[in-house]
């Protein structure tokens, strides 16, 4: 049960994203062995590549998912004037299955934060049966995760994760 010192609440994913929710569905991100835990950092050079998300199930379980990943802190934290940014959706995904196995709506963008720390959540949704006629967001800035669970009946998250993400120094020649 979500309390205060849930991680969602602090790092406020819940507030800016997405409502209070009761996890129900384990769901693990890895970019490369770095597996997402809520808050911790990863380099954006190492999220060039789309993550390997799976979703937690029995093999016989016939439910499928959408995942969507975006940023609310775009293009700074201090002024989100285009929260959220949507980096990537998948649909149809199977459960006890990965992502890959979904139908991609949106492809993956991966983070290119120009100022501040950034927020990188991942959010997934069952879905009450195939989702047969989603269109892809017109634009990547704007998005709403809360609208687009609504227009499409995807009620609350069954689970979420964030990790954060700020601009890396140039790289120098020698």
């Amino acid at each position: 049960m979500a309390r205060s010192t849930d991680p969602l609440v602090v790092g406020r994913v819940i507030g800016d994203v997405i409502d209070m929710f009761v996890p129900s569905n384990d769901m693990a991100v890895y970019y490369g062995s770095k597996q997402v835990t809520n808050g911790c950092e990863i380099k954006p050079s190492a999220t060039v590549d789309r993550p390997k998300v799976q979703i937690a199930g029995r093999h016989f379980d016939d439910s499928l998912y959408t995942l969507v990943m975006t940023d609310p802190d775009a293009p700074s934290p201090s002024e989100p004037n285009m929260r959220e940014w949507v980096h990537w959706v998948v649909t149809d995904i199977p459960g006890a299955t990965d992502a890959a196995q979904g139908r991609e709506i949106l492809p993956y963008m991966g983070p290119r934060p120009p100022i501040g720390i950034h927020r990188y959540i991942f959010v997934l949704f069952k879905q009450s049966g195939p989702m047969v006629m989603m269109m892809p967001p017109q634009a990547r800035n704007n998005f709403s995760t809360r609208a687009f669970a609504s227009e499409y009946s995807l009620g609350l998250p069954v689970s979420a994760a964030y990790f954060n993400a700020q601009k890396e120094p140039g790289t120098r020649k020698r």
